[in-house]
This record gives structure tokens, sequence and C-alpha cells, in this order.
């Protein structure tokens, strides 16, 4: 049987064979194509906890806690009670002062004795003894009623190693000593070199009866210092004393005036309580004396002429002594310690009570946790908000006021006294106790950062000079004694509220304008637009920061009733357009149908835009007294006006629900049967009625609202600040609109084509089947164009950063300014010292933004898939 030739069905099929094989090449490009994307993905997976392992990395040292490094403990060859201590901040040079006049400057880490100096008291017994917060001026007050002033500083210098000299004996690894100095080799190969400075002045007298408590300030510049000191003698009679100092610039001769007032007398003071510490402020304004029965009195001194004991606070219960206090650091906070172990932080605060003659009183603003024992002794650091205290049975424990934490509770070794008195070094990295018997104890630690915990990063606070526990964010000062304020509080408020009145702006125009190019407008003018939308994302963002802040922030405040008027003008001017066109004849509307309908409303809108800018200064005078940024004070005029704005909106849509809900089957048979001009023209007319009743309804509701005592200003209307939340969600919605527009565009015109041509020939007009049909279809992919704008929105950094005035503050006013997480990076990250506090609250400013961007993500991922199952079953 011989073969034959294929047939033509049969040469068909195998060259549809041939053509259903996949050729190797388009395989390899397909496995290739899968590994780059799997591998991409899988990159991008890493980077990204890569960037959140760093930030955890950065953040975490500052959660961390403090760090012991050392503890010495030896006994000087004092043979006298020590009164006074002071050390370097090196914790190389200390000194105490015995009560006969023995000085002895010792090595502070082996307790080596550097050099002994003797004072002559003549005879007299110290008393009282206090000094500045530096601790290197001192005052003894005797029994004598004399008081007389020292110096026991550190003089620090520089020596060569060519100028060391020789014969020095050597203290440690580190130190070598001679003639009474200290040198201490550095890292140049040179060598620091300590010396202490020790000087007694001349006594004054202040008083027939002995000195029980003293304080001493001194201030003033360089050329003409003073030196106020307050004095408590045994008859509780409390005097102030100041000595201006005079020198002359071409002789070096001064000239001191001392004057000295007695103070009003302790009223209150129970005849059996004795005072048992005073302090003085540093600017001589204020004396605060403390007494055995509760109470601490304080002074004006304002008026030297005429003091006044201008308020008596108790401060402990009924029968509790108050036992130490001092000034911590820049004297706004004072921290008084009672016989029971209490500790509490008091401010002095401009509250205008009548119970004071100053208007001021002391608030207790905070209470640290307390000692086991009556405390003895409290001593405050020179830099920073801490302070160490001392109990009757030894415990020492170092403090961080602002924080409210307990940094470190020192363990004592060996014998424990109660009668120590203690320092921490200037540096705030150690602490030196020196028992009446000589025996010094000295640690060195590391604590970081202690003004840091989460309450002060999430928490309220209570900082010095505010009225209240409030969030404040302000990493910097004009001096170094204020306190640091690290609430990330008010910039994630700033971020939220930027996001927020950014978004009340990008969402409804994106979405309509989506739904209008996608459902409704010409393809050729689909085919211009969309492309222009997508240029206006490739705008940098500073540009558009630069616009706000130098051009429309400006322009906005010179015309802010044309720009009030604008939010209603604009979509008045849409509906006039809609109802013109409306009004067309059929054949008319037909043939002009597409980009002269576009072109119409686009000219609508541009003369409703006219002529607010025209009637927004008659506004402005009509309804805020001719101005505006006034009222927003609070000054001029009532709420009602700007509620009236606010309410017109929800005011028309109840009206227009209330229409449709009595009327709306009789008017639509009404206009049903009419023709296309004439139900054009009734319509519009409908639209004026409802727009008078809205009009009517939102003036009673306003004027009710104020009837009742409820002004807008205060709360989301307040004082106006030309940067302002206005300006910036008009400009990040800018920015935003392209990114929603175009994803929810395309979510739109993806829906399947026989979906709209069923609901059509259903019956349905072109608007229910954009709302009703392709807008549920396309839900999760407008959702999640929404989610990406709010996410452009929260991470926006440059617009806020030049248009928002970045003030971080707490308040919905839309006028007043705000500060944001990225902004706030941007402008500190620069200047902060690398791994300093500010510098890794920085970082933990952008982790909570990327923990922040990745909840919202997720959230909107979760609800995305719900609306896409939804519509999966469409």
């Amino acid at each position: 049987m011989t073969d034959s030739a294929p047939t033509t069905s049969e040469r068909g099929i195998a060259a549809r064979q041939r053509r259903m094989t996949t050729r190797t090449s388009v395989k390899l490009g397909e496995n290739i194509a899968r590994g780059v994307i799997t591998v991409g993905g899988l990159m991008v997976i890493v980077a990204v906890l890569g960037i959140m392992v760093f930030l955890f990395r950065v953040v975490m040292p500052m959660m961390a806690g403090g760090s012991l490094e050392g503890n010495v403990r030896y006994q000087l060859d004092t043979e006298q009670d020590v009164i006074w201590i002071n050390g370097d901040e090196f914790q190389t040079l200390g000194i105490a002062v015995a009560a006969e006049g023995r000085v002895i400057t010792y090595h502070i880490p082996t307790g080596t004795e550097v050099m002994r100096d003797q004072w002559d008291f003549r005879g007299a017994e110290v008393t009282a003894v206090n000094g500045t917060l530096q601790r290197d001026r001192v005052a003894f007050g005797f029994d004598d009623g004399v008081v007389r002033f020292a110096t026991l500083g550190v003089e620090t210098a520089t020596t060569a190693r060519r100028n060391l000299p020789g014969g020095l004996t050597r203290i440690d690894d580190r130190d070598r000593m001679g003639e009474g100095r200290v040198y201490t080799e550095v890292g140049t190969g040179d060598f620091r070199t300590l010396s202490s400075v020790i000087e007694l002045g001349e006594g004054q007298q202040v008083s027939d009866l002995p000195i029980i408590a003293v304080d001493y300030r001194v201030g003033g510049t360089r050329e003409r210092p003073t030196i106020s000191f307050a004095t408590v003698d045994a008859a509780n009679q409390v005097r102030v004393s100041q000595s201006r100092i005079q020198t002359n610039m071409m002789t070096g001769e001064e000239t001191v005036t001392t004057t000295t007032t007695d103070l009003p007398p302790l009223t209150g003071l129970a005849a059996d309580a004795s005072v048992t510490e005073i302090l003085l402020s540093g600017t001589g304004d204020r004396a605060i004396v403390a007494s055995d029965d509760g109470f601490i009195y304080r002074y004006d001194l304002r008026d030297m002429n005429n003091p006044s004991l201008a308020e008596v606070r108790r401060v402990a219960d009924d029968g509790i002594a108050v036992t130490a206090m001092t000034f911590l650091s820049g004297e706004e906070t004072l921290i008084v310690g009672t016989e029971d172990g209490g500790l509490n932080a008091f401010f002095r605060l401009q509250t205008g009570t009548n119970e004071t003659t100053d208007g001021r009183e002391l608030i207790r603003a905070r209470t640290h946790a307390p000692m086991p024992a009556s405390i003895v002794d409290l001593s405050e650091a020179q830099r920073q908000k801490e302070f160490v205290a001392i109990d009757a049975a030894g415990n020492v424990w170092v403090y961080h006021s602002t924080s409210d934490q307990v940094l470190f509770e020192l363990a004592r070794s060996g014998d424990v006294t109660a009668d120590s008195s203690g320092m921490i070094f200037p540096r705030s990295n150690g602490v030196m106790l020196v028992s009446q018997g000589g025996e010094v104890e000295a640690w060195q630690y590391t604590q970081r950062h202690p003004e840091v915990t989460l309450g002060v990063l999430f928490g309220k606070i209570w900082y010095e000079g505010y009225m209240e526990p409030t969030y404040v964010w302000q990493s910097t000062a004009g001096t170094d004694l204020a306190e640091p304020k690290y609430s990330l509080v008010p910039l994630i408020f700033g971020t939220f509220k930027a996001a927020f009145y950014a978004m009340i702006f990008a969402v409804p125009i994106a979405l309509m304008a989506a739904i209008y190019t996608s459902e409704f407008v010409d393809r050729r003018v689909r085919g211009t637009v969309k492309p222009m939308m997508e240029m206006m994302e490739s705008l940098p963002t500073v540009v558009l920061g630069f616009i706000a802040a130098l051009v429309l922030a400006p322009l906005v405040e010179e015309w802010i009733g044309a720009v009030l008027l604008g939010f209603f003008a604009l979509p008045m001017g849409l509906m006039i357009g809609a109802f013109v066109w409306q009004t067309l004849p059929a054949p008319v509307a037909l043939r002009y149908n597409g980009f002269p309908k576009f072109v119409l409303m686009g000219l609508s809108i541009l003369i409703t835009a006219w002529l607010a800018m025209q009637l927004g200064p008659l506004l402005e005078r009509a309804l805020f007294a001719g101005d505006f940024k006034q009222w927003t004070t609070g000054r001029t005029g009532t709420g009602t006006p700007f509620m009236f704005l606010i309410l017109l909106p929800l005011s028309y849509l109840l009206v227009a629900w209330s229409f449709r809900k009595q009327f709306g089957h009789h008017y639509r048979d009404l206009i049903g049967g009419m023709e296309r001009s004439r139900a054009g023209a009734v319509d519009a007319g409908r639209w004026l009625v409802l727009l008078v009743l809205a009009m009517i309804l939102s003036y009673l509701a306003a004027s009710a609202l104020t009837a009742v005592g409820y002004d807008p200003r205060g709360s989301f209307i307040d004082s106006y600040q030309q940067r302002n939340a206005l300006v910036v969600g008009f400009i990040m919605a800018f920015a935003v609109i392209p990114n929603i527009y175009t994803l929810a565009e395309d979510a739109l015109n993806a829906v399947p084509a026989h979906l709209r041509a069923a609901s059509l020939a259903c019956g349905a007009t072109p608007w229910q089947t954009a709302r009703w049909v392709v807008l549920p279809t396309a839900a999760s992919g407008v959702f999640s164009a929404v989610m990406m704008g709010m996410g452009r929105a929260v991470g926006e950094t440059m617009i806020v950063v030049m248009a928002a005035g970045n003030t971080p503050i707490m308040e919905w006013n839309i006028f007043s300014g705000l500060r944001t997480l990225s902004a706030n990076i941007a402008i500190e990250l620069p200047e902060a010292v690398r791994d300093g506090t500010n510098y890794r609250v920085l970082f933990l400013a952008a982790l909570t933004l990327f923990v922040m961007t990745f909840i919202i993500n997720t959230g909107a991922e979760l609800i995305r898939q719900r609306f896409r199952k939804r519509a999966f079953n469409l």
C-alpha cells in the first residue's frame, strides 16, 4: 500500500500544532523575567527590613538604662567635720573644707592628698554653709553673725610635654602630681593641668545672732559683678544683702557697695518651729525659706526697697518637716525634700491668684519616687535637670526631674553614715559623697539619655513655665538651662493634620475628575486631560513648596475673602454650567457634546472664580467687619458668619434630601413630560429655590449656635498665620491629585464594558450607571488610589517645610501652622549631634513614620481585599 500525500486539513492541523508549541527562547525569557521579578521583590523586602533594623539600632540605645563605670572609697585626713566639697568636671581634683578651716585638695580616683591649706576663722564656729550652682563660690555663716565668702574652684590649663616640670609623682596610670597640680595626659600628647583656687574673703557682720541658714549667688557682668546672699539668724530674721562691685578699668581698683535689707517676718511660723534652709535666686528677685513645720515662705525681692512676703505654702503633711531643698539648673524648678522621704518639684507660675501679692504661686508639678528615710541632702546638676538625694539611712539616689525617673540607686560600700553631703560632677557622669568624718565615696556612671522615656516621648509632661501637663516639642532653646522637650505627639498630630486638610481638597476633586473623564467626557478630551494630570505629578515638590511659601501664602492672606467665597463659587459655577447645558435644545446638545461642553464648564468655573475675587472684599466687609484676620482673634464680631458658611453645604444636602423624600416622584413626573429646554429651566429654578432655603436654614442654625454660646473661634478657627494648614492643604492637594486621579481613572476604565451596557440597557442613565455599577465594581482600585494619595501626603516633606510655618502645635485651626514628622527630620537632623539625644529622637521620629505608614497600608490592603471580593461577585 503506497503512502498518500497529506490532505489540506491535515496540513492545517500540523501547522496549528506547530504554532501552539512555545519556542525555547520564549520559555527562557519567561523564566529569566520570573527570576528577576522574584529576586527584585525579595530585595525590596530585604531593603525594607534593613531600614527598619537600622532605625531600631539607632533608637534602642536611647531606651537603655545607665551603667556604673566605677566606685572608690577612702578616708581623708581632715581631723575635722567636712562642711563643703567640690570637684572638677574631669573627676580628677576634689576640694574638701572642714569646720575649723582646714582645706584639703585631693585626687578623686585615689584619695591622694595634693595640697593642704588652713583658713583662719578667728575662733568663730561655722553654723551654716551654702554655695552657687557651680559650687566654686561658697558663703559661710558663723555663730557671731558674720558671713564670709570663699572661692573653692579648679583651674584648668594645658601644659606642653616639653614644658612638663620634672620630679612629678605618679598617682596612678593616668595622672601625675607636683607643686599642688595634677597633670593628665590627653590625646594630643599634651597635659591637662588642674590646680585648686582657694581664697577666703573678709567677713561681713549681718547679725548679732548666729547664722542658721545662708545662700549665696553671683551675677552681673565681669566689669560689674554683683554678689547676693541671704541669711537667717537664730531669731528667724531673714535678711538679704546685695554687694555691687565696680572695677576701675584704668587702675583696677574695686569699689564695693553693700545694701542689707531686713525682710518681713515669717508670718505663721510656729513658736516652736525653726528655719531649716534658705534659697536665693540668681537674679536676686526672690528668696525661699523652709521650716521644720512643713511650710515654705516665698519673698518677692524685685523691689528691694519694699520687699514682701509673697506666699506661704504648705508643702508637707502636718508634722512633717522640710529637711532639704534646692533649685534645679535654671532656677525654674524647686525640689523640696521632706522628713518622710518625699521629693516634690514645684514651679512658680503666674496664675493671677489673689492669695499672693504678685499673682504667682508655687504649684506642685511633679511628685518623684520617695526615698526610704528622711531627706538629709540635695544637690543639683549644673547642666541637666538632675539631682542627687541622700536620706538618713544612707541611701543615694540620682533623679532626673523632667523624665521623672530614678537614674541610679547607688549602693554604698562599708559602714553607712547618715551625715553625708554630696554633689553631682559638672558633666552629670558621677556623684561624690563626703561624710562629716572625711570619708569620701565617689561613683562614675554613664547615662547618655536621661531626659527621654516613653512617657516623655508620647505622654503629657509638665514642663517648666507651663500651666499644666502638655505635649511639647522643643529640642533646643536660647539657653542650655532650658528643658529639652521631646514629645513626638505634636509632630504626629501635625502629620495627620496636613494629610487631613490635603485629602479634604484632593479626594473630591481627583475622584470626580476621574469619574468625569472615564464616564462622560469625549475621548479626545480624555486623551488631553490625562497626560496633563500625569505631567503634574512630575513637578518637584520643592518648587511647589517655594510657590506656596512665596506666592500662594501672601496671596491667600491678601484675598482671604475671595478664597472663602471661592469654596462656594466654584461648585456653583459648575452647577450653573450644567444647567445652561440642560437648557440647550437636544439637537444642539448632541451636536456639541464633547469638547465644546468641556469648554463651557471651564468658562463657567472661570467666570464664577472671577466673580468671587471681585466680591471677596464685599463678603469680608459684610460678614467679618472688614478684617477677617482681626475677626479670627475673637476681638470683633460673632461666630455666626463663619458657621453660616460651614453649615451651608450641610443645609443644602438636608434641604435637597427633604425635597427628594417629599416631592421626588411628583417632580420627576412633572419634568418627565416637558421639552428638554423647559425641563432644564425648571430644574435650574428648583435648584435656586433649594439654595435660598439652604441659606436661610444655615443662617438660622448658625444664629442658634451663637445664642447658646458656641463660637468656632478658639477651636478649628483661630488666629490667622500666613503660612498655615489651608495653604498646605491647597498645594499638597495639587501634588496629590495626580496620584489619586491616575490610579482611580485606570481602575474605572478597567470595569468590563458589558456591565455598563447592561445597566444602560435596563434604562439607567450614565450617571446612575457610574454611581451604582462602575464605582462599586472599581471600589478596590479607587480605594487604593486614595490610600496611595494619603501615603504621599503623610510622607511629604518639602512642601510642609516651606509652607507650614514649622510650628509644632496641637490645634485643628486651619489658619495656623504645623510641623510634621518628615519636616522635623529634614529641619533638625543636619544640626543634631551624632548619637546625641536629639539625633536618636529624630531617628525615632523616622521609625514612627515608618510604622504609621506600615499600619495605614496594611489596613488599606485589608479593606481593599474586601472591596475586591465584593466586586468579584459581580
